[in-house]
């Protein structure tokens, strides 16, 4: 591969836009947003050029590692810093480049009037760079580098507008739950250590394919089962998503880039990436897919009671990223479909929030959607662009999730006993919930009568976006138009992922292909249908603040904060009390004690040296009599 020594530009190029951003100081001001851009668009032209070259090039040969150096060189350790080049490492960097770029642009105008708008910058080329090495690891602990860095990124960018606590709090959230599942990536590194000696993926994965010879099958369900927790901490999967719905607390653009098209992503890519490690441990993608089944069903019925128009994009993200986790646990009949579904939805889904984000910015910034209405007529470009990415993300066809989503629900009903019926019909399910609550965001926003006051000093007055803004937003929604379609011609993008994820076994479903398509599109416009009867054709289409249990629960995302507070807080609260307390009680007031009496004793001992002479012949006179007695009592027994 002839372009392979451009590798260490992907990392390096937003890195260094990065830090130009962060050491200039305030002097980058006036033009530090157009570093940000140039280094993001850099990026994705040396991804490109990449890209085209392994075109060129026969599947057998589109794998490919380049080592830039030793990092860990300790007894039997040895851990290159080194980039495995590949089909599927290549999709995320097209991916995380293109519509980082795109993202980039929006973000000049978004944030235009904002003071630290060059920082804010920084922090999404230090994200870009952190993305792109994740992906481009050949290894665990290097993956690990990247991982740790689209955390911190997240929590910068989350936080941004850190002078309110509702934004402080949301990213430290978000923080803390992702160290959550960090501890699962690094007790699985552990693992492979102990296991096989190395963490290399060469390594991890080759023995992994051959049957993890010598590897215990509780060992390897271990492994599996770290892996998924490490998962559900970056993708917001139950039960570590509560973080991603106080995350839209962050500007828009990071809710499009990090919480749509990329780090949410990064758990699919590492379950995706571990096929084989799975699939040694059949129990573990067994939990897999049901972790995605619950979550893809939990993200939707949120879904449908938020009236946060971001938060409702939030809620469908945890969803369609439940999807991807459920095809990840299918095993190889389901992984080329997971990279699918992702990549459509990395456009369609942040086209969407992009689109949310105009909306805000022609409604000064509420994001209501009860307060919305209307809005077709004075927005023409945002309602097309995001009626586009809503055709999507339904499944409609020919827009891009039909050809995507589809292949997942069909993949679902492969197999044998209860597993098809159950995961079949949870993605079934999860269609039709999905048509409803995105066509009732739809609706709320651009039909039926404006719900907002037209005059008064704080009333908006609503208008398009500036062309920065547009055309990002434009270009995301051919995407979500056309790139399923593209992508699927000739089973294309499947093929494209063989050298990597093996080839997809192909099996009937238990039920007939016409009759899942045409299931799936009954639901989708039944789904649409409803929300048109209540939010498009009502005159007043609010929530009812008097609901049934399931639509109140929904309100505060099914109580998961409750269950996380009284599960986990309280009793970290009072296990930390109990301890500081035991601490106090026993170990400091025995320790402090036995000082104490040291302390007295010697107190004590010292009056014995009081420096008087008659003092001293006493104690003398004293001891000669106790011998005296001593020796006469001795000598009388003797005798």
């Amino acid at each position: 591969m002839q372009t392979l020594a451009l590798a260490p530009w992907l990392v390096a190029t937003p890195s260094l836009g990065a830090a130009i951003l962060l050491l200039a100081g305030r002097r980058t001001d006036r033009w530090g947003h157009w570093v940000g851009v140039l280094a993001s668009a850099a990026t994705f032209v040396v991804g490109l050029v990449m890209l085209l070259d392994m075109f060129g090039m026969a599947p057998e040969e589109r794998v490919a590692h380049h080592t830039v150096g030793t990092w860990v060189d300790a007894g039997a350790l040895h851990v290159d810093l080194g980039f495995q080049i590949d089909p599927l490492s290549m999709t995320f960097v097209m991916l995380v480049t293109f519509v980082g770029t795109l993202i980039h642009v929006y973000s000049v105008a978004y944030m235009s009037h904002d003071l630290d708008r060059r920082r804010f910058f920084a922090y999404l080329n230090l994200f870009v760079a952190a993305m792109l090495l994740l992906v481009l690891a050949d290894s665990y602990l290097v993956l690990f580098v990247g991982w740790e860095g689209v955390g911190l990124a997240s929590f910068l960018l989350i936080g941004f507008w850190d002078h309110e606590r509702v934004n402080a709090v949301a990213g430290k959230k978000a923080f803390v739950m992702n160290r959550v599942g960090d501890m699962g990536l690094l007790v699985a590194m552990m693992l492979m250590l102990a296991t096989f000696g190395a963490v290399d993926f060469e390594t991890v994965i080759g023995a992994s394919a051959q049957g993890a010879p010598g590897a215990s099958q509780a060992v390897m369900i271990a492994i599996g089962l770290m892996l998924l927790l490490a998962a559900c901490g970056k993708s917001a999967q139950f039960p570590l998503q509560a973080w991603l719905g106080d995350a839209m607390a962050g500007p828009t653009p990071v809710s499009a880039l990090i919480h749509a098209a990329t780090m949410v992503t990064a758990g699919v890519y590492l379950l995706v990436r571990s096929g084989p490690v799975l699939e040694a441990a059949p129990d573990a993608q067994l939990v897999v897919a049901i972790v995605g089944a619950v979550t893809l069903l939990f993200g939707a019925i949120v879904g449908c009671a938020k009236d946060d128009i971001k938060k409702t994009l939030a809620a469908s993200t945890m969803s369609q990223i439940g999807y991807m986790m459920l095809a990840a646990g299918l095993g190889p009949v389901g992984y080329a479909f997971a990279i699918f579904h992702l990549i459509t939805h990395g456009f369609f889904k942040a086209g969407l929030f992009l689109g949310a984000g105009s909306v805000m910015h022609a409604m000064g910034d509420t994001v209501d959607m009860r307060r919305f209405g209307g809005l077709a007529r004075l927005l023409p470009v945002t309602t097309i662009t995001m009626g586009l990415g809503w055709l999507a993300i339904l499944g409609v066809p020919p827009f891009s999730g039909f050809y995507s989503k589809d292949k997942i629900i069909e993949a679902a009903f492969m197999g044998e006993g209860w597993r098809p019926w159950v995961f079949g019909f949870a993605a079934l399910l999860g269609a039709g919930i999905t048509a409803y609550y995105m066509s009732r965001l739809f609706f709320m926003t651009f039909a039926g009568r404006r719900r907002w006051a037209s005059d008064g000093p704080d009333a908006p007055h609503p208008h398009e976006a500036p062309a920065l803004m547009v055309w990002p937003m434009i270009v995301l929604a051919v995407g979500s138009a056309g790139l399923g379609f593209a992508l699927n011609v000739g089973d294309g993008f499947v093929h494209w992922l063989e050298p990597v994820v093996g080839h997809t076994e192909h099996h009937e479903p238990v039920l007939p292909v016409w009759l899942l398509i045409a299931l799936t599109l009954v639901l989708v416009v039944l789904g649409a249908a409803l929300a048109f009867r209540q939010y498009a054709m009502s005159a007043v289409p609010t929530t009812p603040p008097h609901a049934h249990a399931l639509v109140r629960a929904a309100r505060v995302d099914l109580h998961q904060d409750d269950v996380n507070e009284a599960l986990v807080m309280r009793p970290g609260q009072y296990l930390t009390r109990a301890l500081v307390y035991s601490d106090r009680t026993a170990v400091d007031a025995g320790w402090l004690g036995l000082a104490g009496g040291i302390g007295r004793f010697g107190d004590r001992l010292r009056r014995l040296q009081s420096g008087y002479v008659r003092q001293y012949a006493a104690q003398t006179l004293g001891g000669l009599a106790v011998i005296a007695v001593v020796v006469w009592l001795l000598s009388g027994q003797v005798g």
